[in-house]
């Protein structure tokens, strides 16, 4: 970036979901990320240092964050923006209607940032204020902005993506499905592997697979030596996430076969890449060994959590 014109906007005001840009944009967005981080060391000099003019970003969370809303504040800061954070029980919908709240908002701030449990309460809020740019900083459905750092930390280090595989072990949740949506619009095929009942739902799988590009594949496995073997990078998530306390002994002994273990990593390709998006319960879905291992790349991605929120804010907001 130059800084001597703002980016286009997107056609869609919110960014709820991967697939809410096509894939044009979303390679635009990897590309002004990867400049704001190298012209971040530049500080209040950095083209895009001024970029929100003082514009306020309220930000709403449900959920538990580190990563997530320390990366959207700071984003927002360094981009001459401020963060306006809301008491949480906003977000329930019991004190007041979601869409009232989100109908106040629009008329103060310039976007929300909602990290919810229901998908449904980003989708309300969006829908209720025609003004105010809503972003799904994660849902019970979808965590669109992990994907984007994800994308941004394999092109550092695969620089081009098309016909590498990522394999996916454990639960089909919510990182997951974004990871589906992401990749294979990269050229990027992921091969899945989950115990029964606690697979992606077919419907993301065959939404994922429309946007597919340079023949990437989207594949289902049982056994997660089946989707490991060859591999360039093994992918994943805690066991059990926020919500799901009450069935985390349960999920241990499910999952307990798709802890990726130095024994795992070993099928996997040459050089392959380990990833989570954080926080890891070593010990549970990934080994210590493997998570300190040269092969990761974790913070990588919640490096660039930071780059890609900041482009991802500029593109909505310009």
């Amino acid at each position: 970036m130059n800084g001597s014109a703002p980016p286009a906007p997107p056609a869609t005001k919110d960014f709820l979901s991967v697939l809410d840009f096509p894939t044009a944009e979303l390679a635009r967005l990897l590309t002004m990320a990867a400049q704001i981080k190298a012209d971040r060391r530049l500080g209040e000099q950095a083209p895009t240092a001024r970029a929100l003019g003082g514009a306020h970003v309220a930000m709403l969370f449900e959920k538990p964050s580190l990563r997530t809303r320390a990366t959207f504040e700071i984003a927002v800061r360094e981009l001459g923006g401020h963060p306006l954070h809301l008491p949480a029980e906003f977000a329930s919908g019991a004190r007041e209607p979601l869409g009232d709240v989100a109908r106040n908002l629009e008329r103060w701030v310039r976007a929300l940032v909602v990290r919810t449990y229901a998908h449904a309460t980003v989708k309300t809020m969006a829908a209720a204020a025609p003004r105010l740019h809503v972003i799904n900083a994660l849902s019970d459905s979808e965590h669109p902005c992990q994907a984007l750092a994800d994308l941004l930390t394999l092109a550092e280090h695969w620089g081009d993506c098309r016909g590498r595989t990522i394999a996916c072990v454990g639960d089909g949740n919510n990182v997951a499905t974004s990871l589906v949506h992401a990749a294979p619009q990269f050229g990027i095929s992921v091969r899945l592997a989950s115990p029964a009942g606690y697979e992606l739902p077919a419907r993301v799988v065959e939404d994922a697979s429309l946007t597919a590009r340079d023949g990437a594949r989207i594949s289902t496995f049982r056994d997660p030596r089946d989707a490991v073997a060859g591999a360039d990078a093994v992918y994943t998530d805690v066991w059990t996430s926020m919500g799901q306390e009450a069935e985390a002994a349960l999920r241990r002994r499910v999952f307990q076969p798709y802890q990726v273990n130095a024994a795992l990593m070993a099928v996997a390709g040459p050089g392959a890449l380990f990833m989570h998006c954080l926080p890891a319960h070593r010990g549970e879905e990934v080994t210590a060994d493997v998570f300190e291992s040269p092969a990761s790349v974790v913070f990588d991605q919640a490096e660039n959590r930071l780059h890609t929120q900041k482009a991802l804010l500029l593109m909505l907001l310009s």
